[in-house]
């Protein structure tokens, strides 16, 4: 008969430690996140990315077609990445973040520029890497849009969007202390920004119509299309962008210290990076412990 016993840890030799995973990305898992983010990027940046002879350019349903394959893409690098190393206690915790991100995001949801959920995609991205950032920013916003009812062709290039935010905060350089908590909070800022300018870009073409000063320009050269849409940003949305920049990075810095130091000893707790060994009962007993299952 053997026994589950897990690695003895102190919090003293925490320090000396690599940071654990709670999403270990192995060479497959890294592959797919990177051909998932590459089909992003065109997805986000079509009409800036076709040449004006190609029948991407002329066609309106291009919108609607990346709508429908990115969820399929993100089903498919999430089911990658969750067999790649997922265990019960990260599957655990991916849970109860992406609730609390579901459940702050309504407190907020970009009304005049006020989002609440981006610092906690940074903070539980940067104690637990960058794989488990991506799949919390792409399971919080879809548990939040089925808790405010915001489904629509725009939640997948949310879902990514925010996967990408999380990714990137997995993969900043150590540091510890305020100088962490600054870093995270600069972070958090211009990932606003550019979380904003991504989405607009996704409904943009949609948004102005094809005949405006502002509108997207089917066949039209590169930089014509780049000034209109930058100028449709500036016009429409770069206060609400810049209010979710400072909210996030105003809630890094309040939050920051004590929330990391949470996930961090919770990190801890769990062993991520450890496996469950088994013990013969023979040692069990050897090291002053009743049998399991034995009587008081």
């Amino acid at each position: 008969m053997s026994v589950p016993t897990l690695p003895a840890t102190t919090p003293d030799a925490v320090p000396c430690r690599r940071r654990p995973r709670a999403v270990p990305l192995r060479p497959r898992s890294a592959a797919a996140v990177a051909l998932v983010s590459l089909a992003g990027l065109v997805a986000f940046g079509w009409p800036l990315l076709v040449s004006p002879d190609s029948g991407l350019a002329h066609t309106a349903d291009a919108p609607l077609v990346f709508a429908l394959v990115l969820p399929l893409l993100l089903a498919v690098v999430l089911a990658e990445v969750s067999e790649g190393g997922m265990d019960v206690k990260a599957v655990a915790m991916l849970g109860v973040l992406a609730a609390i991100g579901a459940a702050l995001r309504p407190l907020g949801a970009g009304t005049a520029g006020l989002e609440t959920v981006f610092f906690l995609l940074v903070l539980g991205g940067r104690v637990f890497g960058a794989g488990f950032g991506f799949v919390l920013g792409a399971t919080t916003l879809f548990a939040s849009a089925l808790v405010t009812g915001g489904v629509g062709p725009w939640l997948p290039f949310q879902m990514l969007g925010a996967a990408w935010v999380g990714w990137g905060a997995g993969l900043l350089p150590p540091l510890r202390g305020r100088a962490e908590v600054a870093m995270l909070a600069a972070y958090g800022a211009v990932a606003g920004l550019f979380y904003g300018l991504a989405l607009n870009l996704s409904f943009w073409p949609f948004a102005t119509g094809t005949s405006g000063e502002l509108s997207f320009v089917p066949g039209a050269p590169l930089l014509e299309n780049l000034h209109r849409f930058l100028v449709f940003t500036l016009v429409t949305s770069l206060g609400w962008d810049i209010g979710r920049a400072v909210t996030t990075a105003v809630l890094v810095v309040i939050t920051g210290r004590p929330v990391l130091g949470a996930l961090r000893r919770a990190s801890r707790r769990a062993a991520f990076d450890e496996p469950v060994a088994f013990a013969p009962a023979a040692a069990w007993h050897d090291r002053g412990h009743d049998s399991p299952g034995a009587g008081p």
